[in-house]
C-alpha cells in the first residue's frame, strides 16, 4: 500500500517538473502543419508527431508560429527551443542549430498548369516561377537556372499557386509532398507535380545548438517509428 502511494507521489512529481519548450512552426505547409479554420488550432502530420514525440520525451510545449524564414534565426537567437515545420537538414543550417533524426524523406517538384508542355529543369529557363522565400527550393533554382531572372519568391506557398492558377507565374517550384497535396486537393483538375523528384531531402526537428533535448527526441522518434504511432499519423496525412 505505502509502495502505491510513493509510486503515486513520484509519478506526480515527475509530470510537475516536466519542462515547458517553445515549440514554433510555419502557419502553412499542407498537410504539414495549418490552422483547422473551425477550432483556430494547428493540424496537419507535423502537429501530431510532435505531439506525440513531446509525451514520450517528456515535456510540455507552448506551439506559435512564424514565417518560415525566421524560423532558424529564432533558434539561433535562443528565443524559441524547438521548430517543426518541414524542415530541410542542410549543412549549412547544421551550423547554427541541432537536427534530430530525419522522421521525413522529402524533395522538390515542379508544379504546372494542366497540360502545359514543361517537365523538367530545363524547361524553367527563362521562365516566370513561384517558389517561397528562404526555402531550399529557392536555393535550388539560384544555383541551377542559368536565366533565373523569373524567379519569383513569395512569402507563403497559397500565394504562390493562387498565382500559378491565375497566371502571373509559369511554374512552381517547392517541397514535393505540399505540391502533391494541393494538385489533389483545391489544385485539382488544374494543376499537376511533373518531373523527377530533385534534390532529395530529409525533414528534422530543429532544436537550438547544444539542446540537452536532441536525444531524448531521437529517443523518442526511434520509438513511435517502431510502436506504429508513426504510421497510424502518415496515413493519415498522405
Amino acid at each position: 500500500k505505502t509502495l502505491g502511494a510513493g509510486l503515486a507521489l513520484s509519478v506526480a512529481a515527475t509530470s510537475v517538473s516536466a519542462e515547458t519548450l517553445r515549440v514554433v512552426t510555419d502557419p502553412s505547409f499542407v498537410p504539414f502543419e495549418m490552422m483547422d479554420q473551425e477550432t483556430g488550432e494547428m493540424i496537419g502530420f507535423d502537429m501530431e508527431v510532435i505531439a506525440a514525440v513531446a509525451e514520450r520525451a517528456g515535456f510540455d510545449y507552448d506551439l506559435n508560429t512564424m514565417d518560415f524564414n525566421g524560423i532558424i534565426p529564432a533558434l539561433q537567437a535562443g528565443n524559441v527551443d524547438i521548430a517543426i515545420a518541414g524542415i530541410t537538414i542542410t549543412e549549412e543550417r547544421g551550423e547554427i542549430v541541432d537536427f534530430s533524426d530525419p522522421y521525413y524523406d522529402s524533395g522538390l517538384r515542379i508544379l504546372v498548369r494542366s497540360g502545359a508542355d514543361m517537365d523538367d529543369m530545363s524547361d524553367l529557363e527563362g521562365k516566370k516561377i513561384g517558389t517561397k522565400i528562404g526555402s531550399t527550393s529557392y536555393d535550388y533554382l539560384m544555383k541551377s537556372l542559368d536565366d533565373d531572372d523569373g524567379v519569383t519568391p513569395y512569402p507563403g506557398s497559397s500565394d504562390m499557386y493562387m498565382a500559378l492558377m491565375s497566371r502571373a507565374i509559369d511554374a512552381v517550384f517547392y517541397d514535393a509532398p505540399n505540391v502533391g497535396y494541393f494538385a489533389s486537393t483545391k489544385g485539382k483538375g488544374k494543376v499537376e507535380a511533373v518531373g523527377p523528384l530533385y534534390e532529395g531531402q530529409q525533414y528534422g526537428i530543429a532544436l537550438k545548438k547544444g539542446s540537452q533535448w536532441v536525444g531524448p527526441v531521437n529517443e523518442a522518434l526511434a520509438e513511435i517509428k517502431e510502436d506504429g504511432t508513426y504510421k497510424t499519423i502518415y496515413e493519415k496525412w498522405f
